[in-house]
């Protein structure tokens, strides 16, 4: 009995993960970063990693919004930010635990997505994009003006890290594995919904909204679903920021944040959800390492840096490097036979021919 289970749990696997290009390199990516820590690495450089997790929780929900539904926003540093000053106003004005600030923020985050989103989808297009871009120049000014709240320029800071309870040397290590699990749980979930009934309707409306309009489909309620979904996991990944850096400021706000998301998503392929994800750590550790401490260059230099490589990429591989890479493992891989393949796809296989 253990043995047909095991073998059935084979099959499966070979089936739904190793036969699909998207899952096995993902799976490579997480196994590689699961036993990263072996390398014994600097305190700074997990740091970078764990970061690097978040960024990547980021730019897949950016890529959720617009990639899969086609709402262009050019203001997603709105919803970090919210995530990151509402967790770190809700430790230091109401004696918030932290793990009850990162969910509070998160839902916060979500319900804000709703208010604003409500207005904002009226407009669609590049009047869209103008419209979320203005949204973090306006949270910018409200930060400013309620300087005793906020902080102002100097922001909030002085809360424990998430796990104080730890040596200072393990804090590190059990701050990436908790942020690299949140990825996986964050990247799981995003991928599921973008390739589930929802996320078919998404694709719709960003095919043709009309169209979707005329086969009864309420366009504004799956939109704002998108917006305020892309919005929650934006903001739990703000949340979770400001207690790796103990400091909420200015930058959670600013539009090279806002960009971020959008350069790893070009990068990695638009609409794929796996490659925004792969995407945001080459593009942390290219920022905060490589053009840092092994080739120094003065920070405003990154992002022309960066606006560079987009345009390489788009000019070589213009559906992103994860998609290439995936495409070539698709070549490269034999087709397997079905019934080597798991019972669920040969009944799948047999309903369909019959």
């Amino acid at each position: 009995m253990v043995t047909t289970y095991l073998r059935r749990a084979y099959t499966s696997f070979l089936a739904h993960v190793v036969d699909i290009p998207p899952r096995l390199l993902a799976l490579l990516l997480f196994l590689i970063l699961l036993v990263f820590p072996v390398t014994n690495p600097t305190f700074s450089f997990m740091l970078l990693l764990s970061l690097a997790n978040l960024s990547a929780i980021f730019a897949a929900s950016w890529d959720l919004q617009v990639g899969r539904t086609g709402l262009m926003s050019l203001g997603h540093a709105l919803f970090f930010g919210i995530g990151g000053y509402g967790a770190a106003m809700l430790i230091v004005f109401w004696g918030f635990p932290s793990w009850a600030a990162i969910a509070s923020s998160a839902l916060i985050g979500a319900l804000a997505a709703l208010a604003i989103g409500y207005p904002c989808l009226r407009v669609k297009g590049p009047y869209l994009s103008l419209v979320t871009m203005a949204l973090p120049l306006i949270a910018t000014g409200v930060v400013f003006y309620f300087k005793d709240v906020t902080g102002g320029e100097k922001g909030l800071f002085g809360w424990p890290r998430l796990f104080p309870f730890l040596p200072y040397a393990q804090q590190f290590l059990a701050e990436y594995y908790f942020t690299l699990l949140l990825l996986f749980a964050c990247g799981i979930a995003l991928y599921k919904t973008a390739n589930s009934g929802t996320g078919i309707v998404f694709i719709s409306i960003l095919d043709d909204e009309v169209a979707s309009k005329a086969c009864g489909i309420n366009t504004t309620r799956y939109k704002l679903m998108s917006f305020s979904i892309s919005a929650f996991f934006a903001t739990l990944a703000g949340a979770v920021w400001v207690h790796l850096l103990s400091a909420a400021n200015i930058s959670l706000l600013t539009l090279t944040t806002s960009f971020l998301p959008i350069i790893a998503t070009i990068w990695g392929g638009i609409g794929t959800i796996y490659g925004p994800i792969a995407a945001a750590y080459i593009l942390q550790v290219l920022d905060r390492y490589v053009l840092n401490e092994v080739f120094p260059i003065e920070t405003h230099w990154h992002m022309i840096i960066f606006l560079v490589v987009v345009i390489i990429v788009i000019i070589f591989w213009g559906r992103g490097l994860a998609r290439f890479v995936t495409d070539k493992l698709d070549d490269l891989s034999e087709e397997r036979n079905l019934d080597e393949r798991g019972p669920h796809i040969w009944k799948k296989y047999k309903k369909k021919k019959a």
